[in-house]
């Protein structure tokens, strides 16, 4: 069974999942909300602080939930845009260096395409 790690940091989570084959394996979300309800709408700085803050910890749960290790992914995905630049460029940097880390593929993925394939994945494999 091939294993994905997926990161998702287009807006004001942080979310990194682990799929195995087409199994959810975990799904870890570090939400922001709480930051940027007082100014009405989400802060692209406070944003990309959050993402910088929780990344570490929503990998190590996500394996830890998914009961797998690190050696164990042979692919990552990240979101590519859209987004707010400086949250996608963390989770890029996080996923770049990660794959460069373990000599496993890298697949850049539009959010939005994803949004919308996402509840047909079934029909289309």
């Amino acid at each position: 069974m091939k294993i994905t790690l997926g990161v998702e940091t287009s807006c004001d989570e942080t979310s990194i999942a682990v799929v195995g084959g087409t199994k959810i394996l975990s799904n870890v979300v570090a939400s922001s909300v709480y930051l940027h309800k007082k100014y009405g709408g989400v802060v692209p700085e406070i944003a990309t602080r959050h993402h910088v803050e929780v990344i570490n910890y929503c990998f190590k749960e996500a394996l830890k939930d998914a009961r797998i290790s690190v050696k164990d992914i042979d692919l990552i995905s990240v979101t590519q845009g859209p987004g707010l630049i400086g949250s996608l460029l963390i989770g890029i940097s996080f996923a770049k260096a990660l794959s460069y880390s373990l000599k496993v593929p890298i697949i850049g993925v539009n959010h939005v395409i994803c949004c919308v394939r996402g509840p047909y994945q079934y029909l289309f494999s």
